[in-house]
């Protein structure tokens, strides 16, 4: 299996994730998007993943880059119909790359929290095998407010509806995060706009209990990731 990684910032990379190509011998190529990296021709991969990132989708007179990952990313899942996993940021962008609407967040999601499942999203292949209920790493101040025409919506929280979907067979994105590492905190925030969001939601002093709190969740984090890799690559044989 071939996969590329669009990543928009150093830190937000696929995470445990990466573990688990390697175990299984995938071939990963990372762009950097935000170093400038260019796109490379999408004929030579079977696989997409689009990470996180502190900017946000309507910031392309900031990050121009943002307009060529959004035609790439319609590209590869309405032209092509290829397997496509998107986290936080590539959540959002799967939605504008099809006509969705993302927005500022009415509230704010950070720190360790939990999302449902909805009807389609417990009848997914995405989801085989995760409880309806799943504990989770939420560090976002924009949502998809208005899905694209013709996408599922697979889990939800009481601030926000569209917490994780699908559009085809074979494109899903989260919202949400449980592929972070034991130092993904600690390397978030360290990012100026993440401190800045953090600490406005949850008051000074908040990332020592947000650590405390991944740690407690991090076995979950792992066997919900493991699981969700799991399915998606097994979507992606079949395509």
């Amino acid at each position: 299996m071939r996969i590329l990684v669009f990543q928009h910032i150093a830190c937000e990379h696929p995470g445990i994730f990466r573990d688990f190509m390697a175990d299984d011998g995938a071939v990963t190529h990372t762009v950097e998007l935000d170093y400038g990296e260019p796109i490379p021709c999408l004929d030579d991969f079977d696989a997409l993943m689009v990470m996180g990132g502190p900017m946000d989708v309507w910031q392309s007179k900031s990050h121009p880059w943002l307009e060529a990952e959004v035609a790439a990313i319609r590209d590869w899942v309405v032209v092509r119909g290829r397997p496509f996993l998107g986290f936080c940021l590539g959540h959002q962008l799967l939605a504008e790359a099809l006509g969705g609407t993302v927005e500022a967040a009415g509230e704010p999601e950070i720190g360790v929290m939990t999302v449902n499942l909805t009807d389609a999203g417990r009848q997914s292949p995405f989801l085989i095998g995760v409880a309806s209920r799943i504990p989770c790493f939420q560090w976002h101040s924009a949502e998809v407010t208005q899905p694209p025409e013709g996408a599922e919506i697979l889990a939800s929280s009481p601030a926000c509806a569209n917490n994780a979907m699908s559009w085809g067979a074979c494109a899903f994105s989260i919202q949400f995060h449980v592929e972070i590492t034991p130092t993904t905190v600690t390397e978030w925030g360290a990012i100026p706009a993440y401190a800045s969001a953090l600490e406005a939601a949850l008051g000074t002093g908040a990332l020592g209990r947000v650590e405390r709190d991944t740690r407690f969740q991090m076995a979950n984090f792992n066997a919900i990731s493991k699981q969700l890799y799991t399915n998606f690559m097994a979507v992606a044989g079949r395509v």
